[in-house]
């Protein structure tokens, strides 16, 4: 009897030890860890994504292990650091400055930050961001160092600075696959310096390795990011409404993600915000958008990554927001977690170990 049978039963009852899909490894056992962040100070429609990885880490126990796309990729071993709960501690107490930022800015535009209470309270939410984003990016730099996989589950999009840029020193000529409802370029956003709604745009001003960007299913935009969109040659974007029109007009899905692949280079970082699928998907997301991308879509896109020969050099979850009553953005999001852990290891070279 090896290993696989004496601990873990894929087949059977998912053990409930506080990990991602129940797998009974320690990090410097898998071939890639999974990180946590949850934090959502700044979202300015909906909070609630510090809650994702726990409601994730409870619905991904419900999750049958074959992939058909990358089937026994699991066995490689996907393993959960521990989750770091001054994170949420410090996004909850902070929450309630942030609120009164985007109240003021509401009230009096840019004038209120010549109120000197806004200003400490605005400072207050930066300086915490920064922390939070130092924090992660040191523990992605960590597991790097391994040459672990690395992928992340927020909390929101503002969390993936600190693991982008940890995955940007680790790999030259990193791209980007930014899958959203919004492009995330929003240069001044109620003055927070670590908005989930500028990631993009802190990105790519700070992170010279990133080689690129390319945008799958936005479909809304400021004036201001359209034109950015349009004039900077490091961003493709295939927004919803056109793949939708190119659907309509009977170009296949396959097509179009051919044309997606060829955008990126070698090494991809995927960059999910779970806005960007379809609301049945989502019904409890911060950002509810019309004409996102189906769940099956994604699976195809990233199988298409990893069988192009690009390798997949980390991940991101963002922006679900759990509710007690309704599990479906946290079991979906769990599923989709388990296929983007799955192809990313598709091609990795490691032993089994389940």
């Amino acid at each position: 009897m090896d290993k696989y049978d004496m601990v873990f039963d894929p087949n059977g009852i998912i053990p409930d030890n506080g990990n991602y899909f129940g797998m009974p490894i320690t990090a410097d056992e898998g071939a890639l860890v999974l990180i946590s962040a949850p934090w959502d100070v700044t979202m300015s429609v909906r909070a609630g994504s510090s809650y994702a990885p726990d409601a994730i880490i409870e619905a991904s126990r419900l999750i049958d292990f074959h992939e058909p796309m990358a089937p026994y990729a699991w066995r490689k071993g996907i393993a959960t650091v521990e989750v770091d709960y001054s994170i949420q501690d410090l996004s909850h107490r902070l929450r309630t400055d942030a609120k009164r930022v985007i109240k003021a800015y509401g009230e009096f535009g840019s004038s209120a930050l010549d109120n000197i209470i806004h200003a400490r309270r605005l400072r207050r939410v930066n300086d915490g961001s920064a922390l939070i984003n130092q924090k992660i990016y040191s523990q992605a730099k960590y597991w790097l160092d391994k040459d672990k996989i690395v992928g992340l589950v927020g909390g929101d999009q503002s969390v993936s600075y600190g693991m982008i840029q940890a995955i940007a020193e680790k790999y030259d000529k990193v791209g980007i696959l930014h899958i959203d409802a919004n492009s995330d370029l929003k240069a001044d956003d109620y003055g927070f310096e670590h908005s989930h709604r500028a990631i993009i745009h802190n990105i790519l001003r700070d992170i010279d390795t990133i080689e690129h960007v390319t945008m799958v299913g936005v479909r809304e935009f400021s004036p201001m990011e359209w034109e950015r969109i349009q004039s900077d040659e490091r961003i493709t974007i295939f927004t919803g409404q056109n793949i939708w029109c190119d659907k309509f007009e009977g170009t296949p899905w396959a097509k179009i993600c051919d044309k997606i692949v060829d955008s990126l280079p070698q090494n991809v970082y995927i960059a999910l915000d779970i806005d960007g699928l379809t609301i049945e998907c989502t019904p409890n997301a911060g950002a509810l958008v019309s004409g996102g991308i189906r769940f099956m879509e994604v699976v195809y896109l990233l199988n298409k990554i990893a069988d192009s020969g690009r390798k997949i050099v980390g991940f991101d979850l963002t922006e679900v927001v759990p509710e007690l009553d309704n599990k479906t953005d946290a079991t979906i999001a769990a599923r989709m977690l388990f296929k983007m852990c799955c192809l990313a290891l598709k091609n990795h070279e490691a032993e089994n170990i389940l």
